[in-house]
């Protein structure tokens, strides 16, 4: 049912402003969704955001992005775009994408991390929340043994928390076979001296062989991990290593423009919500079910950020900017644009009445 999609979001007000980093109020244009910041730039190549939820108060929650270059690094932002330097970490070798887990237990203490692909070292690069401290002993080799062209070249990456709390990091590439081996999953626990270690349980995934996979997000409360098999579609398995590496669906074939890319889930209330995946090249997002076996296409929203490769999306309340969620796009120009989810609501509700 229809109003079961947009639980939450019925009662949000379309607004017809938004403000630009200055201040000013600005009309928004009628067809693309205005971001409400836009965010510092970064040195070369701006490529996938992260966003860590500070658990004691939202509204110094910070915005982790990669600047995909061999000199890169990962960039840190407030919630209005700006570069924290500080807590900015610098010369990693062409990290792409990132994402976060919370609560891995690291010397008898509970700790957030940020988690990020470096493709030229083959290595993910692990740093705690919210200092951005290295928690990785240098870094963890992965796809090891692997000796296929690009085989090793890390790319996406999506973490996956299970009830039990159990911590995995599943892992994509610039390329690899197609028979369902694709991604790697691997479980990160503490090394006994406080440091990450990771053990591969699963090897797992189809792959088209159009283009690549980079984009992978987990769903953490109902079990899922979706990816980007780019120019094809987007594909659905268990995030769970013990419940197999069976297929369950296959999505969004034939509605991209250019490339389906950026993924990531806003949840509602009573597990409901959308699946949300970037057209990279054509300024817009697409808007799928959460919930049930099809994922039926709701919406396609214009907005501002141009050739999105990497997007994420919270849905609790940050501060008075982001009442009802956040989402952060990825945009060609060195940097990331920070969108009110209620602005996104708003698209969906006018083909959602």
């Amino acid at each position: 049912m229809k109003h079961n999609r947009i639980i939450n979001i019925a009662a949000i007000a379309i607004l017809g402003l938004t403000i630009s980093c200055n201040g000013q109020a600005q009309k928004t244009d009628a067809n693309a969704v205005k971001p409400l910041y836009i965010s510092d730039p970064v040195d070369f190549d701006t490529d996938d955001p992260a966003i860590w939820v500070n658990p004691s108060d939202p509204a110094k929650s910070l915005v982790i992005g990669t600047d995909k270059d061999a000199n890169g690094g990962l960039y840190v932002f407030d919630l209005k775009g700006k570069i924290i330097a500080t807590k900015t970490v610098r010369g990693l070798k062409r990290p792409d994408n990132v994402d976060i887990a919370y609560g891995i237990n690291l010397g008898g203490k509970k700790t957030d991390i940020a988690i990020t692909t470096e493709r030229y070292t083959h290595k993910l690069r692990i740093y705690s929340l919210p200092d951005m401290k290295p928690v990785d002993n240098g870094g963890i080799p992965v796809f090891e043994g692997e000796t296929g062209v690009e085989y090793r070249d890390l790319m996406g990456i999506s973490m996956y928390t299970n009830p039990q709390g159990k911590i995995y990091a599943i892992v994509g590439r610039k390329t690899g076979p197609k028979e369902g081996s694709y991604l790697w999953q691997y479980e990160l626990t503490d090394n006994g001296k406080g440091a990450v270690r990771a053990n591969l349980v699963r090897k797992f995934g189809k792959y088209s062989g159009k283009k690549e996979i980079e984009a992978i997000a987990v769903d953490n409360e109902l079990g899922y991990v979706y990816y980007c098999d780019e120019q094809f579609g987007v594909r659905k398995y268990y995030a769970d290593p013990a419940k197999g590496n069976e297929e369950l669906a296959l999505f969004g074939e034939g509605d991209f423009a250019v490339d389906n890319e950026g993924i990531a889930i806003y949840k509602t209330a009573g597990n409901k919500g959308y699946v949300l995946v970037s057209d990279q090249g054509a300024k817009q997002l697409k808007v799928y079910g959460r919930t049930g076996d099809k994922h039926p296409l709701i919406a396609t929203i214009k907005y501002s950020a141009n050739q999105t490769d990497g997007i994420d999306v919270v849905s609790v309340p940050l501060n008075s900017d982001f009442k009802h969620g956040l989402l952060v796009a990825m945009s060609d120009d060195k940097t990331f644009h920070f969108y009110r989810w209620e602005d996104i609501a708003g698209k969906i509700l006018d083909v959602n009445p």
